[in-house]
């Protein structure tokens, strides 16, 4: 290590350095024996300016400090053996290539915008997501054994200046029992007919797949990029799907037409690497009549009547009727995926059920209605029911502890991160060029 150091602090006294490619770049920090680049610094800059992410105060400080920190944390990860599973990171770097090539308009602008291939685009994010995720793990690690007491809550409660006491949103508790009116077999079929024409237009050469993906797929995500996934693993995919996509081996030939639960698909591939793939696709759905649409509202009226009239109990009709997977084990009741809780603010709900329940009283159940679906975007037809309503108010211990326990152990993590990086500072080599020390840090043990 005192070898590296050795060479990091001649490097620094030599500035500027001067890359292969004649590209000028500057050592500016060294941290234990990581060495923190300029090119760094300006390139973190540039993904928070297109990302809109804002960055307090002068760039020229925050950064380095930020990623000064980082090191930190993954010199503690090496001794304390800290890893992550690499296919969670190739998924999380796939989501952000297709979301900047999505933005941008194709991978070759995002090439010119970042100025340099996709390729090593994609391993200067394999090392950033890396990064991030092993720093996140470190951190829960080190916190781990934080965890308050109910005397501890009360007496966190108890000592917030009455205006500092946050306000909680309304929120709201609600049960669906939903159908999925039936489609008409004339109308799968003409879909299928339409995609093997597709498919045929594409074998003979008359038409290219990425083209008709843009101009005809119902997947407008991946219509924009003519079909493409970008790469991802077999767990990524649903299992119909995946089984065509991962035994297609000729990127020249068309897969057989696919059901999902989102509609029909025919598969083109791109590129295989190991455990991964590329593809492109084409997605239809077939459309539901509005006499299939009234007989399914039909059928929830004489339900919702029964449940009026005390027939049949919520729960049980959810159970007998609904067709929605994802709650009928739970009554109906609807789970919130940003928090794993029941609860729910207004915005967070479907457009279409926050309309229904918002001037709904506890235990009425609504007139039924026609949603978006948006987990496989297709139109259902439904009944919710409001189970609890929670109105706008001052956080209070009876109905906000659980909220108010994630404020103090929000707030004891934080005290602790903040001292372990002071002490940390302490027992680390820290060596910075004087042209970038005139910053108020937020940390002031940089500079010894």
């Amino acid at each position: 290590m005192r070898t590296k150091i050795l060479f990091l602090l001649l490097a620094i006294s030599c500035w500027p350095l001067v890359h292969a490619q004649g590209v000028i770049d500057e050592v500016i920090w060294v941290v234990g024996d990581e060495a923190i680049l300029r090119s760094e610094v300006e390139e973190e800059r540039l993904r928070a300016q297109y990302e809109g992410t804002p960055i307090p105060g002068d760039p020229y400080c925050f950064i380095p400090e930020q990623i000064a920190i980082q090191k930190l944390f993954l010199h503690q990860a090496v001794l304390d053996s800290v890893e992550v599973n690499e296919s969670t990171v190739s998924h999380q770097v796939d989501m952000r290539l297709n979301y900047y090539i999505n933005q941008i308009g194709s991978k070759e602008k995002m090439e010119e915008y970042f100025r340099k291939p996709s390729s090593e685009i994609r391993e200067e994010l394999m090392t950033s997501v890396r990064n991030q995720m092993i720093i996140q793990q470190m951190q829960q690690k080190l916190t781990s054994d934080i965890k308050p007491t109910p005397a501890d809550i009360r007496r966190y409660y108890n000592s917030l200046p009455a205006d500092s006491i946050p306000m909680m949103p309304a929120q709201v508790e609600v049960q669906i029992l939903s159908f999925e009116p039936p489609v008409p077999v004339e109308e799968t079929e003409r879909v299928k007919q339409r995609l093997r024409e597709f498919t045929e237009r594409v074998q003979n050469g008359t038409a290219d797949f990425s083209m008709l993906a843009r101009l005809y797929s119902e997947d407008t995500e991946s219509a924009k990029r003519g079909g493409e996934l970008g790469f991802v693993g077999r767990g990524q995919l649903v299992p119909e799907f995946a089984d065509v996509a991962f035994n297609l081996n000729d990127p020249k030939r068309v897969s057989r037409i696919v059901q999902t639960e989102y509609g029909f698909h025919i598969i083109q591939l791109i590129e295989k690497k190991g455990e991964r793939i590329n593809c492109r696709h084409i997605l239809l759905r077939p459309r539901i009549s509005a006499t299939d649409k009234v007989n399914a509202i039909t059928r929830l009226d004489s339900i919702r009547q029964w449940i009026e009239k005390d027939s049949i109990q919520f729960e049980q009709a959810v159970i007998r009727y609904s067709a929605d997977k994802n709650t009928v084990m739970n009554a109906g009741l609807m789970i919130n995926p940003n928090t794993g809780s029941s609860r729910f603010e207004y915005q967070d709900l479907a457009p279409e059920i926050a309309k229904q329940i918002y001037t709904m009283k506890e235990g009425e159940v609504s007139q039924p209605f026609v949603m978006m679906d948006q987990t496989k975007n297709r139109e259902v037809c439904a009944i919710v029911k409001l189970k609890k309503k929670t109105d706008i108010h001052r956080a209070n211990l009876n109905d906000d502890f659980q909220a108010i326990k994630a404020m103090l152990e929000a707030k004891m993590s934080e005290e602790f991160i903040h001292k372990w990086i002071l002490k940390k500072q302490k027992t680390t080599y820290i060596q910075i060029d004087p042209a970038w020390q005139g910053c108020d840090f937020q940390y002031p043990g940089w500079i010894h």
